[in-house]
């Protein structure tokens, strides 16, 4: 079935195996010795050459190509436009921020109902501030969306620009290029 140098797979009785020389199988053959031509096998005490068959099989699957989002920066901010739950939504990319934060104004626009929610403080750039804990239903970045994203709604004008913080970044393997940022989802 194939062949290289000290290795071949065999099939016998329907069943495939991979060889080293000196490897025997469950059914008593062992493999003498291979290259790229041909294999010896020891069946029953007799050395017999084997070639490659004929039959060629196999099948072809094209490589996965996950999406790609790469943002430029604006002033050193990494900034985008996405989308949560179908509305356009303007971003700063922020590592340091555990989960993506709205402000109260976004999120009345966004038509989430926040005030209903867990209540928690967060330690932003300005201080600890009053937050909600809530689930986002989809966060779309270019060709790239997530389903149930954990965000916050701080109360209040800020963050003015919403943060894309880790509970969206954190499915992605993030590469800086230059100064281009290339975002591109795991497997």
């Amino acid at each position: 079935m194939g062949l290289s140098r000290d290795h071949a797979v065999v099939e016998i009785n329907q069943q495939q195996h991979f060889l080293t020389v000196g490897q025997r199988t469950p059914e008593g053959v062992t493999l003498i010795s291979a290259n790229s031509h041909q294999a010896v096998l020891d069946i029953a005490g007799q050395h017999r050459v084997f070639e490659l068959n004929n039959r060629v099989g196999g099948v072809y699957s094209a490589p996965v190509t996950l999406p790609v989002v790469s943002i430029w920066p604006t002033n050193g901010m990494y900034l985008a436009s996405g989308s949560v739950n179908g509305f356009t939504v303007d971003f700063m990319v922020d590592t340091g921020a555990s989960v993506i934060a709205i402000n109260s104004a976004t999120a009345k626009r966004l038509g989430v109902d926040y005030l209903e929610a867990n209540q928690i403080e967060v330690r932003t750039a300005s201080g600890v501030e009053q937050a909600y804990s809530i689930q986002l239903n989809s966060v779309q970045l270019g060709d790239i969306s997530l389903n149930n994203v954990a965000a916050v709604v701080i109360d209040g004008p800020e963050p003015h620009r919403a943060l894309l913080g880790m509970s969206f970044l954190n499915a992605f393997d993030i590469e800086r290029k230059g100064e281009r940022l290339d975002l591109r989802q795991k497997f």
